[in-house]
């Protein structure tokens, strides 16, 4: 039965089998750990990320070979523009259903943006070493201008779009006809200024943090993908309770903060795991109370792809001069967006102005992923409500060239409402770990080596740095540099477990709220904590390793 699996070990008993199963020689679980074991869905600094990824956590699937790129005309040898040749195999392998398109060993020149918007597609090169996808051009020059939003003359394409676009073929026309229209282009999970979506069934009562069952009016059914929206009430409850429900949410000032209000309601796509009657069971623990006053409803959402893929290919750019900050060009690698149970291993990105984007993304994950070259804006960004994927082995390399005046370099990024994201098993050589504001919650950072020398995003009316319970779990700082990484003084209700000595100096962080944040510092220098790895831990804790 489905939710046999969701069953975690309970008490001290489960926090001793992980110790025993995984844990490192001398080292000691931290009380946080074992309070952890015993209250899996709702301890109050430490999220449940063991859903993260594809499916739920799951490795990605083996999809059948379809086709190569050489039956469509792509040369291996950069002579000729090869993305007309690689855009039709991929309509090709989707119309028939899906499967692997092939990219043979070599280098092809790309002109164009490598559209994926259909599902169950996987762009599959011979390895990150061997085949090599060249791209000569930009997203300014291929599509145009893409401005902010928010009326200034900053460039969208520092923190959207691709030159390998991961994204529903019905959702990304519309999207390049509206940046070509310098219009707002449809990013989040409905579109523009909240979109159209259809009601399937309405939440009926409250539900605790944690809860796997609701109740709800409507017309559910088993295995379907739904988008859970949950609404405001005036007194900003919901951003209050975001962010722990601490006495000093109730001082900070929420109405100007209108970048942060333009991305209520908060929208978390989920699947229905059962029906009961007016009973629905999700596949997932809620990432927030549902309460009366917030209008909770299951929707229908924009189009999103689902079981897409990218492997083993090197996307390189051609050098150019790194730009100044928000002034990106759009030499960008890899873009997730409105995109469901997709992936990408082995892939490496090369002198971009961004490397991956998650736009609107729920459950992707990429292992084995690489940024290096001349130095980026973002190397990894999350944004836009994107929720519980996993970015797991993956590096950051020395930048190759010194930063160009006015440049600025984020690394692992999260905002825009974001929850249940996880960072696991990185080498950051260069970089931060960047909230950008817009109150990302409920997020981990786990196993990660940094040299720490980037800098934070976010402008003020973009709200709280971090929402609560965020998790830095063994992390080593090379550089001793505190900033993003030591976060018990600075976000509420938090865990900052098992990091390096640090001190401060560069930019420094400053809380948000006044007064107590509850938050946790826990074996604080250690070399060594139990369990080691806080993703893993937990599905160990689940049973899913």
């Amino acid at each position: 039965m489905a939710l046999d699996r969701r069953k975690f070990l309970v008490g001290g008993a489960a926090a001793a089998a992980y110790g025993t199963a995984a844990g490192q020689a001398g080292a000691t679980p931290p009380d946080l750990w074992a309070e952890f074991a015993a209250n899996p869905y709702d301890h109050p600094q430490i999220p449940n990320v063991s859903f993260a990824g594809y499916r739920l956590g799951e490795r990605p699937p083996k999809r059948p070979g379809r086709t190569s790129v050489l039956r469509y005309g792509a040369k291996p040898d950069g002579s000729t523009d090869a993305s007309g040749a690689i855009n039709r195999a991929i309509v090709d392998v989707g119309r028939a259903g899906g499967g692997v398109v092939l990219v043979p060993a070599g280098v092809y020149r790309i002109d164009h943006i490598i559209e994926i918007g259909y599902d169950n597609v996987v762009l599959q090169g011979a390895g990150s070493g061997q085949t090599t996808l060249y791209a000569t051009r930009s997203l300014e020059e291929i599509v145009g201008i893409n401005r902010s939003r928010f009326g200034t003359e900053n460039s969208a394409w520092s923190w959207c779009g691709a030159l390998i676009w991961i994204c529903h073929r019905d959702r990304y026309r519309p999207l390049i006809n509206a940046i070509q229209a310098r219009q707002w282009p449809l990013e989040g999970w409905l579109g523009n200024e909240g979109g159209e979506s259809s009601v399937l069934a309405q939440v009926t009562g409250s539900a605790p943090r944690g809860a796997f069952t609701v109740t709800a009016a409507g017309a559910l059914v088993p295995g379907q993908r739904v988008l859970l929206q949950v609404d405001d009430d005036p007194q900003h409850g919901l951003l209050k309770h975001m962010c722990g429900d601490i006495p000093g949410t109730t001082s900070y000032v929420w109405t100007d903060k209108i970048k942060l209000l333009s991305y209520k309601p908060f929208m978390w796509p989920v699947r229905i795991a059962e029906v009961n009657g007016s009973r629905v069971t999700l596949a997932q623990p809620l990432p927030v109370e549902l309460r009366p006053e917030w209008n909770a409803r299951f929707t229908t959402s924009a189009p999103a792809v689902m079981g897409a893929g990218v492997e083993g290919l090197t996307l390189r750019m051609v050098k150019t001069v790194r730009p100044a900050h928000l002034q990106d060009k759009g030499y960008n690698g890899l873009v997730f967006q409105c995109a469901w149970d997709c992936w990408a291993d082995d892939v490496s990105v090369v002198d971009s102005d961004n490397g991956f984007l998650l736009v609107s993304a729920k459950g992707v994950t990429m292992s084995r992923t690489r940024v290096s070259g001349r130095g980026q804006h973002h190397s990894y960004a999350c944004r836009e409500q994107s929720h519980d994927n996993l970015i797991e082995g993956f590096a950051i390399g020395r930048f190759t060239e010194p930063p160009t005046p006015g440049s600025g370099h984020h690394g692992i990024n999260v905002e825009g409402l974001s929850c249940g994201n996880v960072w696991s098993r990185g080498r950051m050589q260069a970089g931060t770990f960047d909230t950008h504001r817009g109150l990302p919650f409920g997020n981990v950072r786990t196993e990660v080596e940094i040299f720490n020398d980037g800098s934070h995003g976010g402008s003020a009316d973009a709200g709280p740095l971090y929402g609560a319970r965020f998790v830095h779990w063994n992390v080593t700082v090379t550089n001793e540099r505190a900033g993003c990484v030591r976060i018990d003084q600075v976000a509420p209700c938090s865990a900052t477990v098992g990091i390096s000595t640090v001190r401060d100096f560069g930019q420094i962080d400053r809380p948000d709220f006044t007064g107590p944040l509850q938050s946790k510092l826990e074996s604080y220098g250690a070399t060594a904590v139990t369990p080691p790895n806080l993703y893993r831990g937990q599905r160990i804790l689940r049973g899913f390793e």
